[in-house]
């Protein structure tokens, strides 16, 4: 016999409550359109094309926009003209804030926004319809923010794009919702899913490892709030209000990170 929460169970009924356990697919979990996901993958798809417009390729990305908007903390630009070389300071410890979130809508590529964008595609489908837009898209952005906090962080002066800090953030609260319902999130692919994801960030070379860890830390906590509130307090609203809260620190981080 083996000591249960109350009581014993035999090791027979152990397994058996195992392998009735839910086991739920990404595609059963859908319900209704997902505009914000639709939409912030089309402000994704824009970013790379104004890369292109700008002097980008389709599959490195690039150009004016992309020089204009990555995620840098302290860098320079050297030019050369007429009058001589010139030097000039650029990042968001020179005054441009903008790119804690412009980083995070512009690609390497189309390899890297495809594999962006299907991962948002799949992980938004779950859970927009779970948490509502609004609750949503908060959480979506301060994913956004804590995966340019984790590159600021880690690695202020390189220069950084993607969404895939963001994208690790929805998976974190993807877990966090699954485990909250009683769905065995090895069974159902999502940890699985984070698993290989955190593997190929260490291995791979060129991918941002504070951006990824940081949105994915990011996730598993705003998640696990915002879910704690939905017990907790009917309204929506309070969610959203906790998502904004916790962007304007990671905000701060952000221009801390920066600075030092």
């Amino acid at each position: 016999m083996t000591p249960a929460s109350v009581g014993f169970q035999c090791p027979e009924c152990i397994k058996g409550s195992a392998k009735n356990s839910p086991v739920i697919r990404f595609g059963e979990m859908r319900a209704g359109r997902p505009i914000v996901t639709e939409v912030l993958i089309a402000l994704n798809v824009v970013g790379l094309i104004a890369a292109i417009a700008t002097g980008g390729s389709l599959f490195n990305g690039g150009g004016t926009a992309t020089d204009r908007g990555l995620l840098i903390g302290s860098g320079g630009v050297a030019s050369y003209s007429g009058n001589g070389l010139s030097f000039r300071f650029v990042g968001v410890a020179y005054g441009e804030w903008w790119r804690i979130v412009t980083g995070g809508f512009l690609h390497s590529g189309i390899l890297h926004l495809g594999m962006n964008m299907l991962l948002l595609y799949l992980l938004g489908a779950q859970l927009e319809p779970l948490l509502g837009k609004a609750r949503f898209l908060s959480l979506y952005v301060a994913c956004l923010v804590a995966g340019s906090f984790g590159v600021l962080l880690v690695s202020s002066n390189s220069a950084t794009v993607g969404a895939s800090g963001a994208v690790f953030g929805l998976m974190g609260a993807a877990v966090i919702s699954q485990r909250r319902a009683g769905i065995d999130i090895w069974r159902n692919g999502i940890g699985g899913l984070v698993v290989i994801n955190l593997l190929l960030t260490f291995a791979v070379p060129g991918i941002s490892v504070g951006g990824h860890v940081g949105g994915l830390v990011a996730g598993v906590a705003v998640g696990a709030i915002v879910f704690a509130l939905d017990s907790a307090v009917r309204s929506p609203w309070v969610g959203t209000a906790a998502c904004i809260a916790i962007t304007v620190a990671l905000w701060g981080g952000c221009l801390w990170a920066a600075a030092r």
